[in-house]
C-alpha cells in the first residue's frame, strides 16, 4: 500500500521535528521536512507529495510563492496550514485534506 507523502514546511526546528515524528507515527503516512521555502521547492521538484503542510514560521510572502509553485508542478496536491495543537488536531487536518 502506497503511503501518503507529506511535505511539512516549518522554520522552527523543534516544531518541525515534532511534526515529522507525529506524521511518521501513522503507518500510512510518510513525512519529509523542509525548514524554508527554497528547501521545500527543491524537495517538491524531486519527489511526488500528496500534501504540503505549512507549519509555523512561514510568512505570507513565502506561502504566496510556495503555494502556486507547488500547484504548478502538481495541481492535485493538497496544501494545508497547520495551526498548532496536539496530535489529534494534526491528524484531523491531514484526514480532512485527504477526503
Amino acid at each position: 500500500m502506497k503511503k501518503v507523502e507529506i511535505l511539512a514546511v516549518c522554520s522552527h526546528p523543534g516544531i518541525l521535528q515534532t511534526l515529522l515524528r507525529l506524521i511518521d507515527n501513522n503507518p500510512g503516512w510518510n513525512a519529509t521536512g523542509a525548514d524554508n521555502e527554497q528547501q521545500a521547492l527543491a524537495y517538491f521538484n524531486e519527489k511526488s507529495f500528496d500534501i504540503v503542510l505549512l507549519g509555523s514560521g512561514m510568512d505570507e510572502v513565502s506561502e504566496d510563492r510556495l503555494r502556486p509553485a507547488c500547484l504548478a508542478i502538481n495541481p492535485a496536491v493538497k496544501i494545508i496550514r497547520h495551526y498548532g495543537g496536539g496530535s489529534g488536531l494534526l491528524s484531523g487536518e491531514i484526514y480532512q485534506a485527504l477526503n
